[in-house]
């Protein structure tokens, strides 16, 4: 048995419609940071729109073999999907965006609306992270243990102070891992991987086997600037 998360505040009044962003290797955890350079015009309008609206973007990884999708057809994406909230943007001369996206909270797309609109709507179903009520481990050990090994492999980043305050302030293992995970540059599909597993429990030992993995190894692979630069539609 277990025990839902709750649904960040900022969606209470969720209206459950959302445009949706398909980018090839770009996801987006709660309580991750994304900055979004948008250029193309059909998200121009994708931005305007949001702006003055629900000021909310699902950003959807485009699955393998998009490129070879008929004309005709809409490029599939994975059906889970990071929902954020636009909490900064400036608009430039020429009509482009400077975005910065805060994940809320993951979502299902349980099927696209079909709009006059030249880009794409998602009827979407917020997720709640699953906490089992039996664990076999002590949550609070695992998420020390978890940004002990994040810190290590990034030595000297200001963002270790804010991973450490989030644990001072008891913030959820699940919660710990999305804001790790969001600054980590994993493999699409192993993002994806991680962004559908609802399980907390689940979702801090797969994170804590990669940093393991890559402490063992002392490679300096997983090493990047934060925050990350502007990713571009």
């Amino acid at each position: 048995m277990t025990k839902p998360s709750l649904i960040p505040a900022a969606l209470e009044h969720f209206s459950g419609l959302a445009p949706l962003f398909p980018l090839p290797s770009t996801l987006l955890f709660p309580h991750g940071l994304l900055p979004l350079h948008i250029f193309e015009q059909r998200y121009r309008q994708m931005t305007a729109d949001a702006l003055e609206g629900e000021q909310l973007i699902a950003m959807g990884l485009l699955r393998p073999g998009w490129q070879n999708a008929p004309n005709y057809t809409l490029p599939p994406i994975h059906s889970m999907v990071g929902l954020g909230q636009i909490i900064a943007h400036q608009r430039m001369d020429d009509g482009r965006y400077m975005l910065m996206l805060r994940g809320l909270a993951r979502a299902r797309v349980l099927c696209e609306e079909h709009v006059d609109l030249p880009y794409r709507i998602g009827r979407l179903e917020l997720c709640h992270d699953e906490v089992p009520a039996i664990c076999d481990f002590d949550r609070r050990s695992r998420a020390e243990e978890i940004v002990l090994l994040f810190c290590r492999l990034f030595p000297g980043q200001k963002f270790q102070q804010l991973i450490q305050q989030a644990i001072s302030v008891d913030l959820s293992l699940g919660a710990i891992c999305d804001t790790i995970a969001s600054t980590m540059p994993m493999a699409s599909e192993l993002s994806q991987q991680f962004l559908e597993e609802l399980d907390s429990d689940v979702r801090s030992q797969m994170l804590w086997q990669l940093l393991q993995h890559a402490s063992l190894r002392q490679t300096t692979a997983l090493e990047r600037p934060f925050p990350p630069s502007f990713s571009a539609n």
